[in-house]
């Protein structure tokens, strides 16, 4: 989605809002595609103090696989994104100004780039999930597992201490 912007290039009082939905369902993060569902943008563009400014928050919600436990679920994602618009560069190594084409920008792009940069690494089910047992698989969220603790193999020789008495 293109945005023209000339209309508030000079203008302080002006502010052009905005709002869309964008298709991300092709997007592959670990072999899976957690975007089935629209990406909402909205957000507006303004000039404040002879600088162009644009304004931007991406909301969806994920279908996303705990990374400890292997549980799917529904995650909200939001993702807010500020950058200042410019007619030419002065500043080639600022990444925070986009320079206009024409008097416009692609919202699309930037809203696109900014989702896919604040995707979690790590997706987890809840901040306390205690995954699975590394042994016998079983998911320690649901209670303890049945497997024999093994001691530490580097405290092994105290353990034989422990046994000779």
């Amino acid at each position: 989605m293109l945005l023209d912007v000339k209309p508030i290039l000079r203008d302080p009082a002006k502010r052009l809002t905005f709002q869309f939905e964008m298709d991300l369902s092709d997007l592959e993060f670990s072999g899976r595609h957690p975007v089935s569902r629209p990406v909402v943008v909205e957000g507006q563009a303004y000039s404040s103090a002879d600088v162009l400014l644009l304004d931007l928050t991406a909301r969806s919600t994920l279908d996303a696989v705990c990374d400890r436990c292997g549980k799917e679920f529904l995650q909200d994602k939001e993702i807010p994104y500020s950058c200042m618009l410019a007619e030419e560069l002065q500043d080639e190594d600022n990444d925070e100004i986009v320079l206009l084409e024409e008097g416009k920008v692609d919202l699309a792009d930037l809203a696109r780039t900014a989702f896919i940069l604040g995707m979690d690494t790590k997706t987890l089910c809840s901040e306390d999930c205690k995954g699975l047992c590394p042994r016998c698989g079983a998911d320690l969220n649901l209670g303890p597992c049945s497997c024999k603790k093994e001691a530490d193999p580097r405290l092994a020789v105290l353990a034989k201490l422990l046994e000779n008495k």
